[in-house]
């Protein structure tokens, strides 16, 4: 299975790259953040056409998640448990939820699409939403895996924090002044990999970011952050074989301002898939 996630920015502007990139890159599951439409209006016939199943959830214009799989999705959610929600100046457990999380169950493998909330100021009620959401999330991760030790789980997309500063290039983004590097923010990311998740990615591609703000030359200057991930259970992180990070996505016309993160999985089964495997 070649699994991949990609906050698009806009799936309708970005439509003819995303499919584009899925076929190229021979993906069988592929996990997209801010999509920015309802599921009306999401472009499901180009997606289709080229092999895929899609689910989308979206509530308006803003945020919004979907999974295009070639194999059939079942067991869709559009929530983990308890997560929270949020609308300034409506503080409580009764704030509405954003369109931010999209479970599903493909050959196997439980995988959730994410956007993680961004926090937008370490003063700003955002910042606080974002910690709970994270510890939901962590809270949800554990009890899931200590009931089902075994369970492929993979955890995919826009986590808006860079947990270390080696996945920080951005000379704006500063701990103490902005979010995405906050020892609470990297505090929460840790807790996730405690729950028993792991991050697939770093250690087959040492170096590299997933973002650059499009402003003051952040792509041609390198000035990226690392904030997208695929993290798994150990049963899925185990049968990863390969991963990388495609920066050249960032380039061309009318790019997003991240860049799909892709591993390979060896799971039960792919010995008898014939399908081509592209690096």
């Amino acid at each position: 299975m070649r699994l991949a996630t990609w906050n698009v920015n806009s799936i309708r502007a970005r439509v003819v790259r995303t499919v584009d990139f899925a076929v190229r890159e021979n993906i069988d599951v592929l996990a997209m953040q801010e999509i920015k439409c309802k599921p009306e209006q999401f472009p499901y016939e180009a997606f289709e056409e080229a092999g895929y199943h899609v689910e989308a959830h979206g509530l308006n214009q803003w945020n919004g998640v979907a999974i295009a799989s070639r194999s059939p999705i079942t067991e869709v959610e559009h929530a983990f448990p308890d997560m929270p929600g949020f609308l300034k100046g409506h503080e409580g457990p009764d704030a509405p939820q954003e369109a931010r999380a999209l479970g599903a169950t493909i050959d196997g493998v439980k995988v959730w699409s994410l956007y993680v909330p961004n926090g937008r100021g370490l003063d700003d009620p955002h910042f606080t939403y974002k910690l709970h959401w994270l510890e939901a999330l962590r809270a949800y991760t554990q009890r899931t895996l200590a009931a089902q030790p075994d369970l492929p789980l993979a955890l995919l997309g826009d986590f808006n924090i860079a947990p270390t500063d080696a996945d920080n290039g951005d000379p704006t983004v500063v701990e103490g002044v902005t979010t995405h590097v906050s020892p609470e923010e990297r505090a929460a990311f840790q807790a996730l990999l405690d729950a028993g998740l792991t991050d697939t990615v770093r250690p087959l591609v040492p170096t590299g970011y997933t973002y650059w703000d499009y402003k003051q030359l952040r792509f041609p200057r390198n000035e990226g952050l690392r904030i997208d991930f695929i993290l798994g259970s150990s049963a899925l992180a185990d049968a990863v074989v390969a991963a990388e990070i495609h920066r050249n996505e960032r380039k061309g016309e009318i790019p997003s301002d991240h860049v799909p993160v892709v591993v390979d999985l060896e799971l039960d089964g792919d010995a008898d898939d014939n399908r081509p495997m592209i690096f």
